[in-house]
């Protein structure tokens, strides 16, 4: 009941939102924190610790881009089909990566993307360095104009939600306590007779379907779709995301991905614009030495031990 009442809340916060910040900075909160709660399904839940979620974040910008600027189709659709595309190159990555363990799985995670990033350097339709640029948001459904940026913030908050309520059910499923089995000693899920690997496939699968998501909407919000998407600084960005906010809780990674959106833009334009990635660093060593659950998981602790 608690929690009804808290995502009530929230929610009414989100609706009402626009009227006091810049719906393009709330759009881009959003798509970013989709994008860390995707990592978090994974990392959080099955304790698989990628290098390379940015690939699967760029594949669906750049596919819902290119779909956008060549084929006509209304947002929606391009949306959908970048979704599917992340998926498809989750399920290959994921083939290949789940066999391995800890370091080694990282190191061919981020191995994978690295290979996807120097391939939509080279690719023609990618426009290089250049990016898709000018990418129409098109109307929604064919009717509804997403060239307000009112419009597009509450299309981006519809998106963020479902996406938020799947990884909610996920994680509440028996799948999800599946996962967290893995997660705790894989050993014995082993010998309880469950396909380890089958199960961290299809986490990985959803992970990199959610993250794709996220690069699709990224990608109308901007109008734009970029190697920045694919480089493993965006890896990097999201693990200090989820960290931050809490990994392994729901709502920690919301809050991480708001926190470090929120500081990149404020700092971004100021003197200390050119110390950012120093900035970020500190913020990761001082939340890894002080408190290790993360925002969010450090108020459950309080919590926890206070009433």
């Amino acid at each position: 009941m608690n929690n009804m009442k808290i995502n009530l809340f929230l929610l009414a916060l989100a609706l009402i939102a626009p009227t006091v910040l810049y719906p393009v900075f709330l759009a881009k909160v959003l798509c970013f924190a989709l994008f860390a709660c995707a990592f978090n399904l994974l990392l959080g839940f099955a304790g698989l610790l990628s290098f390379g979620h940015a690939a699967f974040l760029g594949t669906g910008g750049y596919v819902t881009g290119y779909l956008m600027v060549n084929s006509g189709l209304t947002p929606e659709l391009a949306i959908i089909v970048g979704t599917l595309a992340g998926a498809l190159l989750g399920a290959v990555f994921g083939k290949l990566a789940v066999k391995r363990e800890g370091i080694y799985f990282a190191m061919v995670t981020l191995a994978l993307a690295q290979l996807v990033f120097f391939f939509y350097l080279q690719a023609p339709f990618t426009n290089g360095e250049d990016g898709l640029q000018g990418v129409p948001r098109g109307a929604l459904f064919g009717l509804i104009d997403l060239s307000d940026n009112l419009v597009m913030y509450y299309f981006v908050l519809t998106i963020f939600i479902a996406g938020y309520w799947l990884i909610n059910r996920t994680v509440h499923s028996p799948f999800g306590q599946v996962l967290k089995a893995i997660r705790e000693n894989e050993d014995r899920a082993t010998s309880l007779g469950y396909d380890v690997n089958q199960y961290k496939w299809l986490a990985f699968v959803i992970s990199a379907a959610l993250a794709a998501l996220a690069g699709s909407t990224k990608t109308l919000v901007f109008e734009l779709a970029s190697l920045t998407d694919v480089h493993w600084h965006m890896s990097g960005e999201v693990i200090l995301m989820t960290l931050v906010g809490g990994v392994g809780t729901i709502f920690g990674p919301v809050l991480g991905a708001g926190f470090i959106v929120t500081m990149q833009n404020y700092l971004s334009g100021g003197e200390l614009g050119n110390y950012i990635h120093i900035i970020m660093g500190a913020v990761f060593v001082v939340c890894v030495l002080s408190f290790r659950s993360g925002i969010v998981g450090q108020l459950m602790k309080f919590k926890r031990n206070n009433f």
